[in-house]
């Protein structure tokens, strides 16, 4: 595992050995700045970053970084990205029509028109959905509407390697209203003028071609590398922790909190910002809040949340109660786009302090979980973590305490392993054609 900062950018690589050679796996993401600043900064910050040029660099210093004696061996290519995160560019060109939307970006201004058109409570019926970015950018536009294309964060980065525009995987696809267990886009969306962006889908792991000659020769990797269909960050940490059976949760403690349980039923409700993509016959029923690791680190450095955590007691109760957020804003376990951070009073101890932040999420996710079998979802009975925040033990004992579960670290906690598997089928599938 690599991992590299660029310009506002996290991204990793993953190296897995296979018969047929080694698979590259890529997980991109945003970052948030580890010093402290005001959200207006923060949003600012956001703003300012030019985040395609950013994720670009970011992606080709990582292939530049792949040790030149194993690039001969690398077999397939694969990305997970941040649902959500909406890019709209020219399908002749490939260029960018408009900055893109971030993931927890909100356009409450579209909301309403989608509802209107999509089934109650539908999955898109979000200002964070990507179709309500979709419906906010064709509402402002009126000049490039013929020639655009709407692609997601992993579907452009693996644009990039492949050269085939207009391509995507029906994990990224579900928040722009395509349905996974019909395997088509829905009448009521096909039937609306700005359809016509919506890129074409397949499964997951889902061989595209081969890389590109140019990146091929310049990087010395094999004629026959191919590269494939991606994921979300938060399917692929699901994909990395090897839960098989029904019940089987995976917890994502990363800049936000996303939970996803392993269920025969297949969920989903707006109101409170459920969702179930499919994973083979099986559904991975979930939702991501934002609350996370982004907010500790707006408050905490790594080294101080390193050492206060050795000194919490996992076994108290805290007094605080807290609803961590970065930002005005939440998408589950409750879809409130006016909803407050909370992260006062603060106690003039640190570690008090971190302590009710770190019992504050755990109870978000516990109320998550709940919701999820209130709602006829299979009933959790362990829970894997994965991201960031797996590394801290004292919080996995926190949460195993508020949860009444056993929680335990995954024993791959990278998303990017999750990507692997995936690019695993990619290849297999096409060593099998030969």
């Amino acid at each position: 595992m690599m991992c590299r900062w660029v310009s506002g950018c996290i991204l990793e690589w993953t190296l897995v050995l296979l018969e047929q050679g080694l698979l590259l796996l890529i997980k991109m993401g945003q970052f948030f700045p580890k010093e402290r600043k005001s959200i207006q900064n923060l949003r600012k910050t956001e703003e300012s970053i030019d985040w395609l040029r950013s994720w670009k660099v970011t992606l080709f210093s990582l292939l530049e970084a792949v040790p030149v004696n194993l690039r001969p061996l690398i077999a397939s290519i694969s990305i997970d990205g941040t649902s959500a995160t909406t890019i709209i560019i020219d399908s002749n060109s490939g260029e960018p029509l408009w900055r893109p939307f971030l993931y927890n970006e909100s356009c409450p201004d579209a909301l309403p028109v989608v509802k209107s058109i999509a089934p109650a409570n539908h999955t898109v019926c979000s200002g964070t959905s990507t179709l309500c970015k979709l419906v906010s950018w064709w509402n402002i536009e009126g000049e490039n509407r013929e020639s655009a294309l709407l692609l997601h964060q992993a579907d452009w980065l693996l644009w990039l390697l492949h050269g085939k525009l207009g391509l995507s995987d029906y994990n990224n696809a579900l928040k722009v209203g395509y349905d996974p267990e019909l395997e088509s886009y829905p009448p009521w969306l096909l039937s609306q003028p700005y359809s016509q962006l919506l890129p074409s889908v397949q499964a997951p792991g889902t061989s595209i071609g081969y890389l590109k000659e140019g990146i091929r020769t310049e990087f010395g990797f094999p004629k026959d590398c191919v590269v494939c269909t991606g994921t979300t960050d938060s399917i692929a940490a699901f994909l990395a922790a090897r839960a098989t059976e029904p019940g089987k949760a995976v917890t994502s403690l990363g800049s936000t909190l996303a939970i996803k349980l392993l269920s025969t039923s297949r969920i989903e409700d707006a109101r409170f910002g459920v969702y179930s993509h499919r994973l083979d016959d099986k559904w991975l029923v979930g939702g991501a809040s934002n609350t996370g690791g982004a907010v500790l680190r707006q408050i905490f450095t790594d080294e101080q949340l390193e050492k206060l955590s050795e000194h919490i007691d996992p076994m108290e109760v805290s007094p605080l109660d807290y609803y961590p957020l970065q930002v005005v804003g939440e998408r589950f376990p409750v879809a409130d786009p006016k909803m407050v951070p909370r992260l006062h009073p603060r106690p003039q101890s640190d570690v008090e302090y971190l302590h009710g932040i770190l019992e504050s999420i755990a109870r978000i996710e516990a109320k998550g979980y709940s919701l999820l079998k209130d709602m006829g979802a299979a009933q959790v009975d362990e829970v894997f973590t994965a991201g960031g925040g797996a590394k801290n033990e004292k919080w996995t004992k926190i949460r195993e305490r508020v949860l009444g579960l056993p929680v335990s670290r995954a024993i791959q906690t990278e998303a990017a392993y999750g990507a692997a598997l995936l690019a695993l089928k990619g290849a297999q599938a096409q060593h099998n054609e030969q």
